[in-house]
């Protein structure tokens, strides 16, 4: 059936800010989704209250409404606009539950409004636990034993019936919150109180719990007659018990028999045929007795999710695209597969390579939270990997996740001592992986580490290979390592310094020329959904080791765009905003625009953003060695946070040219002792300072300074480290914490400006000229992290000669840094007095919140400067915002309880919303100027 020719016009609702359990993936599925809708003529609204969203770019949709995700929202644009219909599949629990809110309401039939891609009935029965359960029963689809309790009294009724333990699962709820483990019946009272609260319709489901058991999830697509694909199988590393959102997952499946698959497949069609009207992408999860192969069906998310993002770039196959042209009316058949160009989009992906997906935690910005993993997801983002083996790809995933770790172990961070690695297999948290690793090079054997696990023992053997790789390779030097090791340790993944480690008493610079001199080279593999079966012109490439190099080095000039690898907090969607529009800056100016990143659930891991993507760690060994192959002009640093600055150093060191400002430049303003020395010369006023490398200086720096002082160390984002101390024994713990944790920095140590107000400028410099493009006034005093606090645009209570000292101090700073491209300033005021506290010399997290703001393409401008094809008055820049706009962190405190929650200088936050007002009198603005008033009374 063709499109559906009525519907001329369609609402997407996004998911809103990042939080724990909803990230960047609808940022993903929004986008595409935009995109796909536009392409068949249809006039595409958009709602969503995160700035830092590609789906809110004008460029995306063809009227974009930045407010906030009610139906008050939703009702006052289907007053100004005429909609046909709403697309609720993109943005996750929060579109779904707002859709259904909507419709309580009477809205959609107010104005005549249709729902496509899934009606309410079908979002009712696979969101309510108990009419989900019925479904079961009702086509014959076996689950765990559970009974849906709407009371504590009933739950604990059903509780005693089911028996222990047993799982606590909450309706209508996002990334498991309020869900639990209840061993024994001392835990029920508050695993009830918890499930019931969490959920929207105070109900929850009482199951019996299947621990041990091996997870499995399927991507498919379903269309309006019932034709389905299934896009990728994916099983969990980890067993049942814990959150898919927090397991390691493998693409394909690698231990199910060919039996247990076709009855998940068979169980899953029966479930997505027996929903209701659905017609997109879905996911449905399943558990099997490892025992017997006995199936059960956990649960079915009629919608896009996070799951689909990585299947997505997993497989190549475009699920948020292809579903929302479902959406609309078309069957499967009639659609032609948008990556080979040349077959049907109703065809299951082949693929001939592992994925390997790795969650990100951030325990760290929640001191004292409970870190075992359960049924409550706590990871803030996930990288994904791909190799020719499980091996490969599992040790590009540690790569890519940007902790100290260089791969599974064998890189000086291994654990030795037996009981903490015990626990650690027990009591899962997210350090298990490489504790496994250390427990099989101890000798504990196989069998005993699957018992306590209760981990698939193919996975295990696999690793148990590695580390008698990791021996073999011990048992040479650099300068009798055999070419078959050297090529064998490169196959299963091990990086340059892991065998250098191994070997002792070399770098991994000998490693790379020693197998460059075998021979040994990266070669790059096509990402094409069907196995090569079919000739496709992708450009999306993954690296090997193994076979023939399939991507082709063109003669153009290149730029590569450094992306910002996992979200966590501090570095999050705003940095992948960043890359994207560097990307297609950089085509814009004529250049073949190359992305390197590793984060499934970006934008800018689009396959059709970049002329071509590389989906690779942001680690020094692969980059350069890409850099070798590609020989672009150079490499944008800017715009992927920490991440790419990092890289910066060794970038320039070995010749390869950072576009925009220098490295030792950046350096500059990294460098915090550096950067103050800097403000002496310019006679900018900045907090007394000092640099301490051992407790003893810390003290004497604090007796000169003076106390409240602000320990912090260098080469950190999001705050890492940072702590407000106010006598000698809590700096002396401060910094042995700092100096332990990172070993090798400096520490320095600021005298604290107690109740100053803080604010920050964005500015675009191009070495001539500065363009000052943000200034924003906090709501939280100084002391607590800008990504914390709320902040207004433009500001609203500093005076005319605060705001003359802020622009004049970002112009000096600018030319004395010699900045082409981004700088980012946090200032202090106290007494009218102007201090500045700190430079960025690259994209910070405020700026897709400004580039909304005022509906101006900073970014653009910026990388078109930076690249040197564009000065700042080449552009007519004509900031556009009545009002003001205002900036509003949103925290996940939910998913670690009793976790402190008091804000500080070290960032908690996980995402933000945008807010406009036209006027200071608007009840917001009051509200938030209040705040801050309270503030500065205290």
């Amino acid at each position: 059936m063709p499109k559906d020719n009525s519907i001329k016009s369609v609402l997407i609702i996004g998911s809103g800010p990042i939080i724990i359990g909803q990230a960047c993936e609808f940022d993903y599925s929004g986008s595409q989704a935009a995109r796909s809708l536009k392409e068949e003529g249809i006039e595409v609204s958009l709602i969503n209250s995160n700035p830092a969203t590609i789906m809110t770019d004008p460029v995306m949709a063809d009227h974009v409404y930045l407010w906030p995700l009610t139906c008050e929202s939703i009702e006052n644009i289907l007053k100004e606009s005429k909609i046909d219909a709403v697309l609720p599949t993109m943005g996750g629990q929060t579109a779904l539950n707002l859709c259904k809110e909507a419709q309580e309401l009477g809205i959609w039939e107010k104005y005549n409004v249709k729902i496509i891609g899934v009606d309410i009935d079908a979002i009712d029965r696979t969101e309510n636990r108990e009419l989900f359960r019925q479904l079961m029963i009702n086509i014959d689809v076996p689950i765990a034993p559970s009974k849906t309790a709407n009371s504590f009294l009933e739950g604990k009724e059903f509780a005693q019936e089911i028996g222990y333990p047993l799982v606590i699962r909450p309706s209508f709820t996002l990334g498991g919150t309020g869900g639990g483990f209840v061993w024994d019946k001392s835990e029920l009272d508050q695993a009830l109180k918890n499930g019931l609260e969490a959920s929207p319709i105070h109900e929850v489901l009482v199951e019996k719990a299947v621990l041990g058991w091996k997870e499995f999830e399927l991507e498919l697509l379903r269309d309006d007659k019932d034709d389905i694909a299934v896009i990728c199988t994916i099983e969990n590393f980890d067993p049942m018990g814990i959150h898919t959102g927090d397991s390691i997952t493998v693409a394909p499946a690698m231990t199910l028999s060919d039996v247990a698959y076709q009855n998940m497949r068979d169980a899953a069609f029966k479930m997505m045929r027996n929903i209701g009207t659905f017609a997109g992408g879905c996911n449905v999860q399943f558990a099997i007795n490892p025992e017997n192969e006995e199936l059960i069906a956990i649960e079915i998310n009629p919608r896009v999710s996070r799951s689909s993002a990585l299947a997505s770039k997993a497989t190549g196959y475009p699920i948020a695209k292809i579903a929302s042209k479902l959406a609309i009316g078309y069957f499967l058949d009639e659609l032609i597969n948008p990556v080979t160009k040349n077959s049907s989009a109703f065809f299951e992906p082949a693929i001939d390579y592992t994925i390997v997906k790795i969650p990100r935690w951030n325990f760290d910005k929640f001191k004292g939270a409970n870190k075992n993993l359960g049924l409550q997801m706590k990871s803030v983002g996930e990288v994904m990997s791909i190799g020719r083996s499980f091996q490969e790809a599992l040790q590009k995933a540690c790569q890519s996740l940007e902790t100290i770790r260089k791969g599974l172990g064998c890189d000086g961070y291994d654990l030795h001592k037996l009981d903490p690695i015990l626990e650690s297999l027990e009591y899962p948290s997210w350090d298990r992986l490489w504790h496994i690793k250390d427990a099989i090079s101890l000798g504990i054997p196989i069998t005993s580490i699957q018992k306590i696990t209760k981990i698939d023992r193919w996975f295990l053997e696999q690793i148990y290979d590695l580390v008698k790789t990791e021996k073999l390779i011990s048992k040479y030097t650099i300068n009798n390592i055999t070419e078959d090791v050297l090529k064998i340790a490169k196959e299963k993944g091990f990086s340059d310094f892991q065998i250098a480690y191994a070997m002792r008493n070399c770098t991994e610079d000998e490693v790379y020329s020693k197998r460059k001199s075998f021979g040994i080279n990266r070669v790059y593999k096509m990402v094409d959904t069907c196995s090569a079966e079919f000739e496709s012109k992708t450009n999306y490439y993954y690296s090997t080791f193994d076979g023939e190099n399939e991507s082709i080095s063109s003669n153009r000039k290149k730029i590569i765009v450094l992306g910002s690898g996992p979200n966590r907090i501090g570095q999050g969607i705003e940095f992948d905003y960043s890359c994207v529009h560097g990307i297609l800056a950089a085509k814009e100016a004529g250049f073949e625009a190359i992305m390197v990143n590793c984060n499934p659930e970006t934008v800018s891991t689009d396959f059709d953003i970049a002329d071509k993507l590389y989906f690779e760690p942001v680690f020094w060994e692969h980059l350069f060695e890409l850099i070798e192959f590609e020989k672009p002009e150079g490499v944008i640093v800017q715009l992927g946070g920490q991440t790419a600055l990092k890289l910066a150093e060794r970038l320039e060191a070995n010749g390869v040219k950072i576009i925009g400002t220098t490295f030792s430049d950046m350096d500059i303003a990294e460098d915090r002792g550096r950067f103050s020395d800097l403000l002496k010369e310019l006679n900018i006023p900045y907090p007394l300072y000092g640099v301490a490398e051992s407790a003893d200086e810390a003290l004497k720096v604090a007796k000169d300074v003076g106390y409240p002082v602000l320990v912090r160390p260098s080469y950190v984002l999001g705050g890492q480290g940072m702590k407000i101390v106010i006598n000698d024994e809590e700096l002396e713990q401060a910094v042995i914490n700092l100096l332990g944790d990172m070993p090798g920095n400096r520490v320095l140590i600021d005298h604290f400006l107690d109740r100053a107000e803080e604010m920050e400028t964005d500015s675009i410099c191009d070495g001539t000229d500065v363009t000052m493009i943000g200034m924003m006034e906090h709501i939280e005093p100084a002391g607590i992290h800008s990504g914390d606090s709320s902040a207004v645009l433009p500001p609203f209570g500093l005076s005319d000669n605060v705001l003359q000292l802020m622009e004049e101090y970002t112009k000096k700073i600018a030319f004395a840094l010699k900045i082409k491209g981004l700088l980012n300033i946090q200032f202090a005021v106290k007494n009218d007095k102007v201090y500045v506290l700190e430079a960025n010399p690259r994209a910070s997290r405020t700026v897709p919140f400004i580039c909304k703001a005022y509906k101006v393409p900073y970014i653009n401008i910026a990388t078109k400067v930076m690249l040197g094809v564009n000065k700042l008055n080449d552009f007519n820049i004509k900031p556009d915002l009545q009002g003001f706009a205002i900036k509003q962190p949103v925290f996940s405190f939910n998913k670690f309880p009793g976790v402190n929650k008091e804000l500080g200088p070290e960032m908690k936050s996980t995402g933000e919303a945008i807010l406009f007002v036209k006027d200071t009198k608007d009840p917001n603005f009051r509200e938030i100027y209040n705040v801050k008033s309270m503030y500065l009374s205290r």
